[in-house]
């Protein structure tokens, strides 16, 4: 018998207390079942209108776009137009970096897995018009490289940018059309928007940011981030029963809701086959597929967040079961750890390991190997320890980031080796701080918090 009914009312039952304990203006659930779908929504899309939540509301998905991107590139390898182990050059000549040589050598395959080892967070915004993700690839040209291709993990929005590309010339149409004539229209979505033009004829959530701590979540001033990071997750929104649709797609291996063959079955298989290993660092997973997050053996998965918005997909491939939350600001961790633990422990019996948090009585570290200056295009980093062996790391955002976030400056605990934590939640998670590699003097190479920022000085 199905624990969906069961599940639904639970759903409402808990959910509007769940959003207001942690200051989440709406959310939107989705469970997928065996190819039955429960959904349940609560709260509002805008404090500024009140216009409440409802099950066909669409919220950002963020980078989960980055799975949408990666499936789009596997069909064309079913078609035999696309190889994942070629150089990206081959598919796009014009394909350059600041180091010449990695770009000659960097492989589709790295472009999906986060590998490629180019500096990842390059939001420029290069327009609207179809030809946006194009002129967005032109830029990267003075992009530094961060480690050679293949070398180690380290989350990059610009690859996806690249990968979408890739998808774009071998189709010969703009990313988002591609989006809808190979996934919207065989998948059945009728609730899935590639921009915020589409979306406009829904229920459109908007994200709200907290100004400061302990203040309530305000209507941010945008709706998404540039349309030229759309292949990495800047634009794509949609229902979780949506979402959850393209998730039950993936669990049949790649077989649509009405026997519709989207992706090949070995396709889909591989996409969750490992490709890296990552550095200790909680919510991201232990290892990383082709686009997807591998949490450990029995759940896969992807986040995404834009601007004041939080998404959290869950699948567990061995119990045809999947989970998508969709919010709008606030505290979102906790919800997630709620709603998504209760569904797949109730469903499957997986409970969602928890996520890592400091012991304030944890002893003092020598933290040479750690203190320096670190810089990305996103942020400008110090790691020091003071007098008393304590240890802090400031943060300094410039960019785009430079308007979504203060500077911040917080201590630091040991957690597990080279890895210390944050003494402090940002958005209810306690952030991992791996320190990696070794930069010819014993220091760390690398600060890594799912990008690996590369040290500027000693």
């Amino acid at each position: 018998m199905s624990k969906l009914p069961e599940l639904a009312a639970w759903l409402e039952r808990r959910l509007p207390a769940l959003l207001a304990e942690h200051q989440v203006p709406g959310a939107s659930v989705a469970v997928y079942a065996g190819g039955e779908i429960a959904d349940h929504a609560a709260g509002v899309l805008n404090k500024a209108t009140g216009v409440e939540a409802d099950v066909d509301s669409l919220f950002q998905i963020g980078s989960i776009t980055k799975i949408w991107t990666t499936t789009l590139a596997m069909q064309l390898v079913d078609e035999g137009v696309l190889d994942l182990d070629r150089p990206v050059r081959e598919y796009l000549p014009e394909f350059a970096l600041a180091d010449a040589d990695a770009a000659a050598r960097i492989t589709v395959r790295q472009l999906t897995c986060h590998t490629s080892g180019f500096e990842g967070d390059i939001f420029t915004d290069t327009g609207r018009g179809d030809d946006c993700v194009e002129k967005l690839v032109a830029t990267l040209a003075d992009v530094p490289q961060l480690f050679a291709p293949g070398e180690m993990f380290s989350y990059n929005n610009a690859a996806f940018c690249v990968l979408g590309r890739v998808v774009e010339v071998l189709r010969g149409k703009p990313f988002n059309t591609c989006l809808a004539e190979h996934l919207f229209v065989p998948l059945g979505l009728t609730h899935a928007a590639p921009s915020p033009y589409e979306a406009i004829r829904f229920r459109a959530a908007l994200g709200h940011l907290t100004p400061g701590p302990g203040a309530d979540p305000e209507p941010a001033g945008s709706w998404a981030l540039t349309p030229s990071n759309a292949p990495a997750g800047a634009m794509l929104a949609m229902r979780p029963r949506d979402l959850v649709t393209f998730a039950g797609m993936h669990l049949r291996d790649g077989e649509g809701p009405d026997g519709t063959r989207v992706l090949s079955a070995g396709s889909a298989r591989a996409m969750r086959e490992r490709q890296v290993e990552l550095p200790d660092l909680g919510l991201m997973g232990r290892a990383w597929g082709l686009g997807w997050s591998l949490y450990d053996e029995t759940v896969i998965g992807h986040d995404g967040g834009t601007i004041g918005q939080s998404a959290f997909l869950r699948l567990a491939p061995g119990h045809d079961v999947a989970v998508a939350l969709l919010t709008n600001g606030g505290n979102p961790m906790p919800v997630y750890a709620e709603v998504v633990g209760h569904v797949l422990k109730e469903l499957t019996g997986i409970e969602l390991p928890p996520l890592p948090v400091p012991d304030p009585g944890a002893p003092r570290v020598d933290a040479t190997r750690y203190v320096g200056e670190y810089s990305s295009s996103v942020a400008d980093i110090v790691v020091s320890q003071d007098d008393d062996g304590r240890v802090w790391v400031e943060r300094v955002p410039k960019g785009i980031f430079a308007e979504l976030a203060k500077p911040e400056k917080t201590e630091l605990l040991p957690l597990n080796g080279d890895t210390l934590i944050l003494a402090e939640p940002t958005q209810g998670m306690y952030l991992p701080h791996a320190f990696v590699g070794d930069d010819g003097t014993g220091r760390a190479l690398y600060l890594h918090t799912g990008r690996a920022d590369r040290r500027v000085s000693a």
